[in-house]
C-alpha cells in the first residue's frame, strides 16, 4: 500500500520535473557561466587570461626600460658631440698659440742678427779712425806687396782700390739658402784662414757676404739681408773659433743682393753673386 503511494506520487511529479527541465534548457542554458552567449567571446579559463595580463605587464616594463636606454644613448652622443667641439676649438687656439710663439721666435732672430751685424759694421767703419783701447790702428802701405803672398788655390784674389778683396762662392760654403756651413768648407776656409793669420795677423779683414736676387722660401730668415748677415757671421765664427783668428781683427757686412758681380738673369749669374768676400783693409792694429 505504501509502495504504491510512493509510486504514484512521484508519477505525479514527474511532469511537474519534465516542465522544469525544459524551462532550465531553454531559458537556463544562456546563464551557464561555462559557455558563451550569442554574440560574446570565446570562453578562457581565468589562468590563461592571468598569465596574458602578466606577460603584457613584463613586455611594457621592457618597453620602458629601452626607451630610457634609447634616452641615454641620446644623451650621450650630444655630450660626446659638445666634448669633441669643445677639443677642435682648444686644439685650434694650440695652434693659433704655436704660430704666433714662431713668429715671435723668428722675429727676434732677425733683430739679433740685425743687432749684431749693425754692431759689426759700426766696428769697421770705426777702425780707420778711433782708437781700440791701446792699439792705434795705422795705416799699411805694403799691403799690395804683401797680398802678392797670397796662394789661395784657385780661390780669386782682386785689388780694389786700396783693399784685397778675396772671392769665395757661397755654394761652396753653404747649404744652399741657408747660413748652414756644410762639412766641405773646411777645406776652403782652412787654407785662407792659414794665410791670413801668417801674412796679415794685425790687418782689419771685413767678411762681406752677398746673395742674389732669388726669392728666400722658409727657414729662419726672410730676406737676402738677413741671409748674409747671418752667413757672415757664421763665417766670422768658424775663423775665430776654428782658425784662431782674432775676433778684435774682423769684422761682418751684409750687402744682401746689392753690388751683383753678374746679371741674375742666368744660373751662372746668380751663382756669382751668391759669395763672400774677404776684404782686407790697409789698417793695421799696433
Amino acid at each position: 500500500m505504501d509502495s504504491s503511494k510512493q509510486y504514484f506520487g512521484f508519477n505525479n511529479r514527474l511532469p511537474l520535473l519534465v516542465m522544469h527541465a525544459v524551462a532550465f534548457f531553454a531559458l537556463g542554458c544562456s546563464q551557464n557561466p561555462y559557455l558563451a552567449g550569442p554574440g560574446s567571446a570565446t570562453w578562457q579559463s581565468p589562468t590563461t587570461s592571468v598569465a596574458m595580463t602578466s606577460a603584457d605587464a613584463q613586455i611594457a616594463e621592457l618597453q620602458r626600460r629601452t626607451q630610457l636606454v634609447d634616452d641615454d644613448n641620446r644623451q650621450l652622443h650630444i655630450q660626446m658631440a659638445q666634448t669633441e667641439q669643445k677639443a677642435q676649438v682648444f686644439k685650434d687656439e694650440a695652434d693659433l698659440l704655436r704660430t704666433q710663439l714662431s713668429d715671435v721666435s723668428q722675429q727676434l732672430e732677425t733683430s739679433r742678427l740685425a743687432k749684431q751685424n749693425a754692431e759689426s759694421q759700426v766696428r769697421g767703419f770705426q777702425a780707420s779712425t778711433q782708437l781700440r783701447g791701446n792699439a792705434t790702428l795705422q795705416a799699411n802701405t805694403n799691403l799690395a806687396q804683401q797680398a802678392s803672398r797670397l796662394n789661395m788655390g784657385g780661390i780669386p784674389v782682386e785689388k780694389d782700390r786700396d783693399v784685397i778683396r778675396v772671392v769665395i762662392p757661397s755654394d761652396q760654403l753653404f747649404q744652399p739658402g741657408t747660413a748652414q756651413i756644410h762639412a766641405q768648407a773646411a777645406q776652403v776656409l782652412d787654407p785662407v784662414a792659414t794665410q791670413l793669420r801668417t801674412i796679415f795677423p794685425r790687418q782689419r779683414i771685413g767678411i762681406e757676404s752677398y746673395t742674389d736676387n732669388g726669392q728666400i722660401y722658409g727657414g729662419s730668415v726672410a730676406t737676402s739681408h738677413q741671409l748674409t748677415s747671418a752667413q757672415a757671421l757664421a763665417i766670422l765664427d768658424f775663423l775665430t773659433r776654428r782658425s784662431g783668428l782674432p775676433a778684435e781683427q774682423l769684422f761682418t757686412v751684409a750687402q744682401g743682393a746689392n753690388n751683383p758681380r753678374q746679371s741674375n738673369e742666368s744660373p751662372a749669374g746668380r751663382v756669382a753673386n751668391r759669395r763672400i768676400e774677404i776684404v782686407i783693409y790697409p789698417d793695421t792694429l799696433q
